[in-house]
């Protein structure tokens, strides 16, 4: 079997092509304009060696992107792409999704558009479960502005717009992602090729919004943002990678285990001094997603000791998209659309 074999929810209503593509098909002539070293080049090499995988028409997929350095995404995708605004990215990639079921769309955002002027747009796609894949590179930092604080900057932050450090309680993406009660929430590294890729193709395959935090390295304005979790010498001792059916183990000896503590929440042990049994079995697929959110709060914001990578939650419910394509065809096929009746109905208001 191969990957085009693979069954694809999220595509179902996408055109295939039996024509073989490289990640060279997906690269235009625009000259990439990034600081030297951001970790966006990786994330777009990523996406563009991924995407052959599909076995999608070109013409059948659409990138959408908000404000931000993230957001020159679509200009280097040899896809159709556009250049929205500032943190309603999700709303128009929203109705995209609705009117074209033959397109699979794709949102690109940053820690600053999502969550910051785009919050409310981003709950509300999450929530609905439009059928998106939406790509949020998180810096902790403003990029394009030239380093203020974000959203996700940590307390005590010292930046140019907080110069005596931020006040401000950090948000966290994948709780959010959660507590909007999205159908799938993950979490991946600009600098794991393998983990990222593994992590697009799972959003790919589902039908509904699908939100990958990617932690991504801003080197200019917050250079070693996530560098804990990226170095080979403490990544082991720092992540905690998800893998269904599996214990929640971790570090260079596995020797650390996630279990339930004393007041009900999860808490880290060392694994000699636990049973078995007590050991928290993962399962991305549970219908209630609080060991799911428990496991994104574990990460400590400072030092990012306990920090979740993988997919967080994958369950079914259908798309909002496709709800609303069946109750329109529902309507039309009794014939009680009216929409005359409707404009010209009891319910009127005169405004003296």
């Amino acid at each position: 079997m191969t990957a085009t074999d693979l069954p694809m929810p999220g595509l179902a209503l996408v055109p295939r092509t039996d024509e073989k593509q490289t990640a060279k098909d997906f690269k235009t002539d625009q000259e990439v304009r990034w600081c030297p070293g951001c970790g966006d080049y990786a994330i777009l090499a990523a996406v563009q060696g991924f995407l052959p995988e599909l076995g999608l028409r070109k013409e059948n997929i659409v990138f959408v992107s908000g404000i931000g350095c993230s957001s020159r995404f679509p200009y280097y995708m040899d896809t159709y792409g556009v250049h929205s605004i500032h943190g309603r990215a999700p709303a128009i990639a929203s109705g995209i999704a609705i009117t074209r079921p033959d397109l699979s769309v794709w949102v690109v955002t940053g820690d600053g558009d999502a969550l910051s002027i785009g919050g409310n747009h981003l709950i509300h796609a999450l929530r609905r479960n439009v059928n998106l894949k939406i790509l949020l590179f998180n810096n902790r930092i403003y990029g394009l502005t030239k380093g203020q604080y974000s959203p996700t900057s940590e307390t005590g932050k010292v930046t140019k717009s907080t110069p005596l450090g931020s006040l401000d309680h950090s948000f966290n993406p994948v709780s959010i992602a959660l507590g909007a009660e999205a159908t799938f929430v993950a979490r991946t590294l600009d600098s794991d090729r393998k983990h990222l890729t593994e992590t697009l193709r799972r959003a790919a395959a589902h039908e509904g919004t699908a939100l990958v935090e990617i932690l991504q390295n801003c080197n200019i304005f917050n250079d070693g943002a996530w560098e804990p979790l990226k170095d080979a010498e403490t990544s082991d001792d720092y992540l905690i990678r998800l893998v269904d059916g599996e214990q929640v183990r971790f570090g260079k000896d596995r020797d650390k285990v996630v279990v339930r503590g004393k007041q009900g929440h999860l808490a880290i042990a060392d694994a000699n001094s636990v049973d078995e049994s007590e050991i928290i079995v993962f399962d991305s697929h549970a219908e209630d997603p609080g060991v799911a959110f428990a496991l994104s709060r574990l990460a400590d914001v400072h030092s990012l000791n306990d920090t979740a990578i993988g997919v967080f939650r994958d369950v079914q419910r259908p798309s909002y998209d496709r709800l609303v394509r069946e109750q329109v065809a529902s309507v039309r096929e009794s014939g009680d659309a009216d929409l005359a009746s409707l404009i010209r109905g009891k319910d009127t208001w005169t405004v003296s």
